[in-house]
């Protein structure tokens, strides 16, 4: 490939505007509409369903060729629709681009998306925890590290634009893409999520803020539900993560939610795509569909009368990119502009965005780009040692002890007999979320391998313990009700020094697992027979340690009571196995929190611990709410002491307050203490939440290590919507506290707001600053 001479930043964007202005002068309508739709070649419908009602509204297969005749605006999914090997597909989409630049009238390439939550979506490709384990590790350096990781193997390949992260907030532990959700707290998904688009951006692929807004607020936990949200909470809190992605962290591109909130979907509703996102936070970028949004709007929310009434409602409330073809914007939306319906200049706007992001990438400029590798395409290795060593880290530091009498750490169980039991303990499966490429499209190819090295956790609990007798029993199925096994598992567990019983989820698609999109559930039980299996095995009197690999919080009262110790994992990814296993040993000392509280009862849902005081137990009513474990609990085998807190005493109502503490590790060995800081508004104009995390810090400290940790909570995160609709910081007294989960308070201090009611402008920084000074 010839070199490329660098040119002044000023000159080549100035020469990307000139070719953006030149282009839509030049293009017909036609060519317009082109570039806001993608296509999704080499689907076939008998081989699975990867997206809703994807049966239904997919047509017939297409030739690349006959349908970019006139350009094309993006390649949906070239790498994540079926198992192709990566470096020859990457020459097929490279042949695919010069042949838009060569044959089509204005040359314009297309612009290439994959799915990358857990990993970019292809086979052989790397496959990292799911986004709850981000959570759990409290740690947004190596989660943008990660995301780093995955952007480079996507421009590797010739992909510009990821479709994540997910920044909806947990509010139902029922619904199936809990799975795909950081944190049931908005402040942990805006650090994390910002920390995840910084990541892929860094490598030069856009990241695509999902799903804007509302979708994880449906009732009833249901997929693709009526959104139960009042102006309030939208604001104030599912708003906030996608705010901060997008003035904050750059975000490059949004797509919308299937939801409608109070009878409005958002896929047409031009307050959220326009007012809130571009002009309000200044926006950019483009807005692409959630796949086949913008024909649901007639065929599922019955608002359009056909999909030409639905692509003028889409585009005129800022859809620029129809995804993942051109159901509704090729000729639906063609006819509506020759008609009148809709203004050519709406189209223009679309354009002229999709045009812009395409120049920034460099697909505008003249000559070879590197999205065009010279063929053959030479093998790429999409799973190499660094992207390893990522996912063993972040699978290390998401496990969260939820209970512990002693029994952990196992040690190296020389001479000593395991009975390793249960449906997840020898089930590769078990290890990946849905929207990894092994669960969300190999299902549809049988027989093909998952194309990367994956232990189960017997597996590297056999090579974690090599002086350990290991016997194993399945036990019951994860879901299939199968109680045959469960004698077998408790003889195995009585003859046994101890009992490791491995539950949780199956991940899969529309009803095919028990965790996943479409997979919501009405019992938050463990599925199946797990629970009996598990107190069979408690009952033999031999200590068990309960492994949970899962999608969402399970109710699980009674083995947090009865079993010796409870780990839980959030589908830890490939090297989540070998995680788990260090953990047990104790070669690895748990350091995760709970993203989300872990409930005590079905019944209890919707939660989250951002309730105001009505939310919590009272004596208007006999039931309790409170969860079984809350937000932000987790265990370590050290110990950790916190002294000397400071906090400002006043501060202005629209100024920072800082405090700080020290931390100091008590115990023997090396941890992670995680330092979270909450906030209690004593006294509002609207209700407020009993406590709100506001900063953490995760610190690592050796035996008698200590560190100063400081905080700088800027008024934003203090904010709220008031009863006339703006945004605004009170006067008054505020309590901070350092706590090791969202209920057990280390200490408080009360800090006084002073002055005028102070009205949030979107100047003030969003995110709380944080020191950390080691400690001599």
């Amino acid at each position: 490939m010839p070199a490329r001479v660098e040119q002044p930043a000023s000159e080549l964007e100035e020469r990307r505007a000139r070719r953006v202005r030149e282009l839509m002068t030049e293009m017909t309508l036609d060519e317009k509409l082109a570039q806001l739709v993608g296509v999704w070649l080499n689907v076939n419908r008998d081989e699975g369903v990867v997206a809703p009602l994807q049966d239904s509204m997919q047509g017939e297969e297409v030739e690349f060729e006959a349908f970019a005749g006139d350009g094309l605006g993006q390649v949906t999914r070239h790498y994540g629709t079926r198992p192709v090997e990566p470096g020859w597909a990457s020459g097929v989409l490279a042949a695919r681009q010069r042949w838009l630049r060569r044959e089509t009238r204005l040359g314009i390439p297309a612009l290439a998306h994959e799915e990358c939550l857990t990993g970019l979506a292809a086979w052989r490709a790397t496959v990292y925890p799911v986004p709850p384990a981000w959570g759990a590790s409290f740690d947004p350096a190596l989660v943008e590290r990660m995301a780093a990781r995955i952007g480079a193997d996507m421009r590797l390949l010739g992909v510009h634009q990821g479709l994540a992260p997910v920044l909806d907030v947990i509010r139902d532990q029922r619904w199936g893409r809990v799975e795909e959700c950081v944190s049931e707290d908005p402040y942990e998904v805006a650090t994390i999520g910002a920390a995840y688009v910084r990541g892929l951006q860094s490598a030069g692929v856009i990241a695509t803020l999902k799903h804007f807004v509302g979708y994880s607020n449906s009732r009833a936990g249901r997929n693709l539900a009526p959104v139960h949200a009042g102006a309030r909470e939208v604001a104030d809190t599912l708003l906030f993560p996608f705010e901060v992605a997008v003035r904050d962290a750059g975000a490059g591109s949004v797509m919308n939610s299937y939801a409608e909130i109070d009878g409005v979907p958002v896929a047409a509703d031009a307050h959220y795509l326009t007012r809130v996102l571009r002009e309000e936070w200044g926006f950019e970028g483009t807005v692409v569909a959630d796949y086949f949004s913008v024909a649901f709007l007639h065929t599922l929310h019955a608002v359009a009368e056909d999909a030409e009434d639905a692509a003028v409602q889409a585009l005129t409330a800022g859809i620029d990119v129809e995804l993942p073809t051109g159901v509704a914007y090729l000729e639906p939306l063609r006819n509506a502009v020759l008609s009148g319906r809709v203004g050519e200049d709406l189209v223009d706007r679309a354009l002229l965005r999709v045009l812009r992001q395409k120049a920034r990438l460099g697909l505008l400029d003249d000559g070879p780009t590197a999205d065009e590798p010279a063929e053959p395409a030479e093998p790429v290795d999409l799973d190499g040692p660094e992207s390893r060593e990522v996912a063993r880290l972040l699978a290390e530091e998401s496990v969260v002890l939820l209970s512990n009498d002693g029994v952990l750490p196992l040690g190296p169980c020389e001479g000593r007999r395991l009975a390793v039991v249960g449906p997840n303990a020898d089930e590769v499966a078990a290890l990946f979320g849905c929207y990894s490429f092994v669960q969300h499209v190999l299902p549809h190819f049988p027989g093909v391998e998952a194309g990367i090295a994956a232990p189960t956790l017997l597996e590297a609990l056999r090579a974690e313990l090599p002086g350990a007798v290991i016997e194993t029993a399945r036990g019951t199925g994860v879901d299939d009700g199968d109680r045959s096994g469960i004698a077998e598992a408790a003889r195995l567990a009585a003859a046994s020094d101890v009992a490791v019983v491995v539950l949780g989820d199956r991940s899969g698609l529309f009803g095919r697992g028990t965790s996943g999109e479409g997979c919501d559930v009405e019992s938050l039980e463990l599925p199946g027979a797990q629970r009996e299996l598990a107190e069979a095995v408690i009952a033999t009197g031999t200590p068990v340690v309960v492994v949970l690999m899962t999608g969402r919080g399970y109710a699980v009262p009674g083995l947090l009571r009865d079993a010796a110790a409870v780990v839980q994992a959030f589908f830890p990814g490939e090297e989540g196995a070998g995680a788990i296993a260090r953990v047990l040993s104790g070669a690895v000392n748990p350091s995760g929190r709970l993203p989300m509280s872990l409930p005590r009862a079905s019944g209890g849902q919707p939660y989250s611990y951002l309730h105001p005081r009505l939310g919590g137990a009272g004596s208007v009513s006999n039931v309790d709410p409170a969860p079984a474990l809350p937000f932000g609990h987790g265990l370590s085998y050290t110990a950790f002491g916190y002294a000397d807190m400071t906090a400002d005493a006043e501060a202005p109502a629209g100024g920072p307050i800082r405090c700080s503490v020290t931390v100091r590790n008590a115990g023997d060995r090396r941890g992670a203490e995680v330092v979270q800081l909450y906030a209690t508004d004593r006294v509002a104009s609207v209700t407020r939440p009993v406590a709100q995390l506001v900063g953490y810090a995760r610190v690592e400290l050796g035996p008698g290590e200590r560190a100063r940790v400081g905080f700088e909570v800027p008024a934003r995160l203090l904010a709220f919507t008031g009863r006339d609709g703006r945004r605004i910081v009170e006067p008054g007294a505020v309590g901070l506290s350092f706590r090791r989960s969202a209920r057990d308070v280390i200490e408080e201090r009360d800090v006084t707001l002073t002055g005028p009611v102070h009205e949030i402008t979107g100047e003030e920084p969003r995110l709380t600053a944080v020191t950390v000074e080691r400690e001599v």
